[in-house]
């Protein structure tokens, strides 16, 4: 599942500096995950995406909240319950604190960003099994977001001022390195969903300096061409394989 949120991260990863106009707290969606077992397309976790307001000492945060799930027929083959936060400004969605809580089978790994945007710098604590803790502080370059503010960031892009083929080179900070992917805009195409008949913006993602994505075109999403940008299907290809994120529900919606 770790490579299904870093696949989310090249799907949804835009350096953007726009209002946020397109997401508020109580937003809930829900997605199938879909892998290829042996030639046959399998449903084997739910990832969720939920919004809720946080109140600190000085401000109000909006805390974007990642899950991940495997139905229960699976656990007994490979559990997984992995977490994903980030706590940004709620206008901007600017990072400023970002959680990730890994539970697949055996593994386990925390690790936690707390961002400097005046001085770009990130300081990190990794931890894992056996107390085994590392910090390490880093260097970050302006537009690079944790994986969570990259999935809802995306949904600030004014995809209608684009032309088919404009590209868009991005950066995402995953395991304390940064990565490069690039995003091609296709157009619209209207699909079916769990939810309706959506026309949605429909974009490419390749990876410059990963191999995590394979093949030209392989991997693409839908986001729904209105107010709320949301993606309501996906579809990616790895080393290991290949696999579809399907949306199931979504409430709460800001628009």
């Amino acid at each position: 599942m770790r490579a299904y949120y870093l696949i989310l991260s090249l799907f949804f990863t835009v350096s953007l500096s726009a209002q946020n106009t397109a997401i508020a707290a109580g937003e809930k969606l829900t997605y199938t995950a879909s892998y290829n077992m042996s030639g046959i397309l399998t449903d084997i976790a739910q990832v969720t995406l939920q919004t809720s307001n946080v109140m600190t000492s000085k401000t109000t945060l909006l805390r974007l909240k990642c899950t991940a799930l495997t139905y229960s027929k699976w656990d007994s083959f490979f559990k997984i319950r992995d977490l994903y936060e980030s706590y940004v400004n709620p206008k901007t969605l600017t990072p400023y604190l970002y959680k990730r809580d890994i539970n697949e089978g055996s593994y386990f790994k925390n690790m936690k960003y707390t961002f400097s945007h005046k001085t770009k710098t990130v300081k990190s604590v990794l931890t894992k099994k056996k107390n085994y803790v590392e910090k390490k502080n880093f260097s970050f370059n302006s537009g690079t977001k944790d994986i969570v503010s990259t999935i809802y960031n995306i949904r600030l892009f004014d995809y209608e001022s684009m032309n088919v083929g404009s590209k868009k080179t991005v950066t995402i900070l995953f395991d304390r390195k940064e990565n490069k992917a690039q995003l091609t805009y296709l157009g619209k195409e209207t699909i079916n969903t769990a939810i309706g008949s959506k026309t949605c913006y429909k974009l490419a993602i390749s990876a410059s300096n990963s191999d995590v994505l394979k093949g030209t075109n392989s991997n693409l999403i839908w986001l729904t061409a209105d107010a709320n940008k949301i993606m309501v299907y996906g579809k990616f290809k790895i080393p290991v394989g290949n696999g579809e994120l399907k949306i199931k529900s979504a409430s709460g919606l800001k628009n």
